[in-house]
C-alpha cells in the first residue's frame, strides 16, 4: 500500500479498522525520514524509538477494543518550541542546549489525547525570527521541491516535512505567517487559527500578542481533524477564550453558493511575482465556478502593518526573552566573573544574530523617551488594521490574497539583507495583527515548477467557513496532491 498517496484521516481509518498497524505506518515514515532527511534537514530530532513504543501501544489498545482517540496511530512532526515532557526543546538556538521540557504543552496533551505519534522535533527559524529557516543555529532546511531553495519560516521543518511526506502532519507556530508562508512555499495546507482558539501554554513565546500554533497538513480534511483535536478553552493561558469549537469536519462538504469574497486592492500590488499573480486569479475563478461571488475591497491600512509588526514584535520578543539568563536552564557561559558577566556571555553564546537584532530592536522601541513616539504609536496603527478587517467583513464572508509574493527563492539570496527577508511575510503579518484565522492552500506551480500558495482570511472564530472553501477549492483541483521529486527541479 502506498502511504504517500494515504491522507491522515484514512490512516486513521485504516488503521482502527486493522487494515494497517501504527507500528507499520510509523516504520514507513521514519525510513523515508532516514532516506531523504539527511539532504532535507526538516528534523532537528527523530524519535525513532519512542515513535514505535508509541505506536505499538496504540496497536494493542485496538486490538482489545479500547477507546482511541481520531487520530490514534496516526504519525506527527513538531516543531521545536513546543515542550513534549521529557525532550529536549531548543528552538534551534544555542542557548537552549541542553534544555529538557519539564511537562506537556497544551497542544501535545490534545495530541496525545487523540492517539497521534509523535515523530521528532522539527526545524525552525531560531525562536521562530525569521522567513525562510535560515536562522537556525542547527542546520538550513531546504525546500522539498528544490533544495537550492529555502522552505520559508519560521515553521520550514514542519512545512518541508509534510511536503516530502516525511510525516502525514505536523504543527507549527505562526507569529507574522510561520505557518502560512512556509506552506505556500511548500505546497501544503498550513493554517493559523483565530488567537486565543489554541492555547499557547507550554509553547516557547516571541511576541506573546501574536504567537498562534496551527496545523500543516496535505488537505482540508486533515487540517479541520488536527485542529479539532487542539482547539479549545485552557485556563493556564490567559489569553485562550472560552468560546464554543464546532464540528470542523461537519461543515466540510457545504457548497459555496451565494458566499462572497473580497479582494483587497492592496495586495495585488506591484511587485507581485506574475506567476503568483496569475495562480491565484485563476484559483479566485474556481471559487467563483462554485458558487461563490467576487468584489473589491480596500484595507487601506495594510501599508503600515509591516511597520507596525517590526515594532511589537521586537518589543515583545525584549521582554519575553530576558529570561534567558544562563542561570535557570540552558547555556551557561564558563568562569564568568560576576552575575552581570555570566548574563553578557550567556546570551552573547548562544543567541544568534537575527534574535539579537530583534531583542535590540524592540529593547530601544520600548525604552524611555521612545516608548510613546514607537511602541504606544504602532499598538494605535494596530487598532486602525483591526478597524479595516472589521469593516470589510460586514460586506464579505472571506477575505482572499496570495499569500506570499514570490515563490520560494534561493538559500542564501536574502540573508544580507534583512529588509529584504522582512517583505516575504508583507501579505501574512495583517492577520496576526487582528488575530484573524488565516490559511494558505496551494494553488498552482511558477514556471520554475516551485509551488504558489493562496491566503483566505475569516472572521475571528469562524474557521469553519475558511475550511470549507479550502476543501471545496481542492475537491476541483489537484494541486495538494502533487508530491516533489526530491531534490530533484522538475
Amino acid at each position: 500500500m502506498d502511504l504517500l498517496s494515504l491522507t491522515a484521516s484514512e490512516i486513521a481509518s485504516k488503521i482502527r479498522s486493522r487494515e494497517l498497524t501504527s507500528e507499520e505506518v510509523t516504520a514507513a515514515f521514519l525510513e523515508r525520514i532516514r532516506r531523504f532527511d539527511p539532504e532535507i534537514k526538516a528534523f532537528n530530532e527523530v524519535f525513532s524509538d519512542h515513535a514505535l513504543a508509541q505506536a505499538k501501544e496504540i496497536d494493542t489498545k485496538i486490538s482489545k477494543k479500547e477507546q482511541v482517540g481520531p487520530l490514534a496511530g496516526v504519525p506527527i512532526a513538531i516543531k521545536d518550541n513546543m515542550l513534549i515532557r521529557g525532550e529536549l526543546c531548543t528552538c534551534s538556538s544555542n542557548i537552549l542546549t541542553g534544555f529538557r521540557a519539564t511537562y506537556d504543552a497544551y497542544v501535545i496533551r490534545r495530541l496525545r489525547a487523540a492517539g497521534t505519534v509523535f515523530l521528532g522535533r522539527t526545524n525552525l527559524d531560531e525562536f521562530a525570527m525569521g522567513s525562510s529557516t535560515e536562522n537556525s543555529a542547527l542546520r538550513t532546511t531546504r525546500n522539498p521541491w528544490d533544495f537550492q531553495c529555502i522552505p520559508g519560516g519560521s515553521s520550514g521543518g514542519s512545512a518541508a516535512s509534510v511536503a516530502a511526506r516525511l510525516a502525514p502532519l505536523a504543527l507549527g507556530s505562526d507569529t507574522g505567517g510561520s505557518i502560512r508562508q512556509p506552506a505556500a512555499l511548500c505546497g501544503v495546507n498550513g493554517f493559523k487559527p483565530t488567537y486565543g482558539r489554541v492555547s499557547r501554554f507550554g509553547l516557547v513565546a516571541f511576541a506573546s500578542s501574536l504567537d498562534q500554533i496551527g496545523p500543516f497538513a496535505t488537505n482540508a480534511r486533515d487540517m479541520a481533524i488536527l485542529l479539532q483535536a487542539i482547539a479549545g478553552y485552557d485556563e493556564n493561558d490567559s489569553t485562550s477564550v472560552n468560546h464554543p469549537v464546532p464540528d470542523y469536519s461537519a461543515a466540510l462538504d457545504e457548497d459555496l453558493q451565494g458566499l462572497r469574497i473580497g479582494l483587497p486592492k492592496e495586495y495585488f500590488i506591484e511587485g507581485l511575482d506574475a506567476d503568483v499573480k496569475k495562480a491565484v486569479q485563476e484559483a479566485i475563478k474556481v471559487l467563483q465556478g462554485l458558487g461563490a461571488t467576487v468584489q473589491e475591497i480596500s484595507l487601506p491600512h495594510t501599508e503600515y502593518s509591516l511597520a507596525v509588526y517590526y515594532i511589537l514584535a521586537p518589543s515583545e520578543a525584549s521582554a519575553n526573552l530576558s529570561r534567558f539568563d544562563g542561570v535557570r536552564y540552558g547555556r551557561r557561559a564558563a568562569d564568568a566573573g560576576n552575575l552581570l558577566e555570566l548574563y553578557e556571555r550567556s546570551r552573547g553564546e548562544g543567541f544568534g544574530p537575527e534574535v539579537k537584532r530583534r531583542i535590540m530592536l524592540g529593547t530601544y522601541a520600548l525604552s524611555a523617551g521612545y516608548y510613546e513616539a514607537y511602541y504606544a504609536k504602532a499598538q494605535k496603527v494596530r487598532t486602525l488594521v483591526k478597524h479595516d478587517f472589521d469593516e470589510a467583513f460586514k460586506t464579505v464572508d472571506i477575505i482572499v490574497t496570495p499569500t506570499t509574493p514570490t515563490p520560494a527563492f534561493r538559500i542564501g539570496e536574502k540573508v544580507s539583507d534583512p529588509l529584504q527577508m522582512y517583505l516575504s511575510d508583507i501579505f501574512t503579518i495583517s492577520c496576526n495583527l487582528a488575530g484573524l484565522p488565516g490559511l494558505s492552500l496551494p494553488c498552482g506551480l511558477s514556471g520554475s515548477r516551485l509551488p504558489i500558495g493562496m491566503q483566505l482570511l475569516g472572521k475571528p472564530f469562524n474557521e469553519e467557513t475558511i475550511l470549507r472553501v479550502a476543501h471545496q477549492y481542492g475537491k476541483k483541483t489537484s494541486w495538494h496532491k502533487q508530491i516533489p521529486k526530491l531534490g530533484v527541479p522538475a
